[in-house]
């Protein structure tokens, strides 16, 4: 169905599925369109439109049943299939994204840790061990990760990601600024470039 939908409306999903979380952690049942509107800063019929393309999930006079919808994007998004995921680079940024993020209420499963240096092998993080990088090729065939997570840098990302793709890696969140997708355009790539969004939000100040 992904494949017919809108990218601005897959992109605003996870918004929705987030907020709706918020709201049944207050212990709200039900919300209408107009109400998540205010919340979201998005106008309701946006809200009615983005949601009838995957099917109609609210009731006239009623609204949505918010734990129901939520289920319900988490499905679409596909939240309650996890899929195994590996990280590579344990510096800074990638021992901050193992440590704080929720892998398993987004849909990922985190199964490995790998680094290049020696002096961060064997470091538990997350209650696991790092594993050397010399050791991906055995872990993904015995493992079958899906998904790698690269926070390493961008001259190293280019041999990485070819060699997990041979191993079987369908999907990269990538924060090494190699763009994987004009190389392998068989896979799925989320790019994550901490400094555009930055470059944008100066570009959204006033002067």
């Amino acid at each position: 169905m992904a494949g017919v939908i809108s990218e601005s409306v897959i992109k605003r999903l996870p918004r929705y599925y987030r907020f709706l979380g918020e709201l049944k952690a207050e212990g709200k049942e039900r919300i209408s369109s107009k109400e998540l509107s205010k919340r979201m800063g998005i106008t309701a019929s946006q809200i009615r439109q983005d949601l009838n393309c995957f099917g109609g999930f609210g009731h006239r006079g009623y609204g949505y049943n918010i734990e129901m919808l939520q289920t319900e994007i988490g499905q679409i998004l596909k939240l309650d299939r996890p899929k195994k995921a590996i990280l590579i680079g344990l510096g800074n940024l990638g021992r901050a994204v193992a440590m704080h993020m929720n892998f398993e209420s987004k849909g990922f499963h985190l199964i490995g840790l790998f680094d290049a240096k020696e002096s961060i092998v064997g470091q538990i993080v997350r209650n696991q061990p790092v594993r050397s990088t010399d050791t991906l090729d055995e872990f993904c065939r015995e493992n079958l990760p899906e998904v790698a997570i690269l926070c390493i840098p961008k001259e190293a990302a280019e041999n990485i990601s070819a060699q997990l793709i041979k191993l079987g890696i369908k999907a990269f969140w990538n924060f090494s600024h190699y763009d994987i997708a004009m190389h392998h355009p068989d896979v799925v790539v989320q790019n994550i470039h901490f400094s555009d969004s930055l470059m944008r939000l100066s570009f959204k100040m006033n002067d």
